[in-house]
């Protein structure tokens, strides 16, 4: 219930965040420039690149604004304020003392129930980050392992991950909204209006797709520097050491199939293999390991 509770709530909020973005780029091309003496109304194209830009750079930061409650809505998760028990202490006091010796501030740290051993890190800003471990991360990882992973998603948080990533999706989505828009513009004027709908349905579904490749791709390589940072702070052969523990777990699940939570983009683990692993969040953990032992 949880979950489908989640996905309404992300349904409705994407609602008002289009209609409150095409209200912004109404007031800005029909109010704002023009008082700055720039009026886009005559040009058509860079009316749609306008619309384009606030759509795709919008949404991106809206949702990376929100990303915590999101995260939160979506997953049966709560909040370690003051340690109650070891695991938790393990935890807390990791995530503590690495964000002291960053100067970073202290993110919220939540524990969400999911039997698979996964984290993620979600926060708008590096002072305002949120990490969040599995209950099955705790009961499948030994205590230097979960710190390992703890101190992996600290690494997304110092290195502002979240904030790169979502400037490279704005910056896809404005490409894939201002083609599609464009395409379906021509068709309008040659009174072909219901073909250029959808014509544009499908260039934005295919164009979303390559730049669905673009994102993942980065996702991918910043998560062997996130690998790298654990290994400064906790020693290389700790997150050598939980990769292979998750991928134990992994292995299992694979002849035991288990649901998987509503956030597995996020989350440290995952293994997909051919033609799908240009579509993964993450590298295979072998690379990972192998990228590990290589370092000095």
């Amino acid at each position: 219930m949880k979950s489908l509770k989640g996905i309404g709530l992300l349904l409705i909020s994407n609602l008002l965040i289009g209609i409150a973005l095409y209200i912004v780029f109404n007031v800005l091309a029909y109010v704002v420039l023009p008082a700055f003496g720039i009026d886009l109304r005559d040009s058509a194209n860079e009316m749609i690149l306008l619309y384009a830009f606030i759509l795709g750079m919008g949404g991106a930061f809206i949702s990376l604004a929100f990303s915590k409650q999101m995260a939160r809505m979506m997953l049966n998760c709560a909040q370690i304020v003051q340690p109650r028990n070891p695991a938790e202490q393990v935890i807390y006091g990791s995530v503590q003392e690495i964000a002291q010796r960053l100067h970073i501030k202290m993110p919220e740290v939540w524990v969400y129930d999911s039997p698979d051993p996964n984290a993620f890190a979600t926060g708008p800003t590096k002072n305002s980050a949120m990490v969040a471990v599995s209950t099955g991360l705790l009961a499948n990882l030994n205590e230097q392992d979960v710190k390992a992973v703890l101190a992996h998603e600290m690494g997304h948080v110092f290195n502002g991950d979240m904030f790169t990533t979502t400037v490279l999706a704005g910056l896809m989505n404005t490409f894939v909204y201002f083609i599609a828009m464009w395409v379906r513009r021509i068709f309008a004027e040659r009174d072909q209006a219901l073909l250029g709908f959808f014509v544009s349905i499908v260039i934005q579904i295919g164009l979303g797709i390559l730049a669905m490749l673009v994102v993942n791709w980065h996702s991918r390589r910043r998560e062997f520097e996130a690998d790298a940072f654990s290994a400064r702070v906790y020693g290389k052969d700790a997150m050598i050491s939980a990769l292979r523990g998750i991928d134990r777990w992994v292995s299992r699940a694979q002849l035991e199939p288990a649901p998987q939570d509503a956030l597995a983009t996020m989350k440290i683990s995952g293994r997909t293999g051919g033609i799908m692993s240009l579509f993964a969040t993450h590298p295979p953990i072998e690379a990972r390991v192998a990228a590990l032992q290589r370092l000095s």
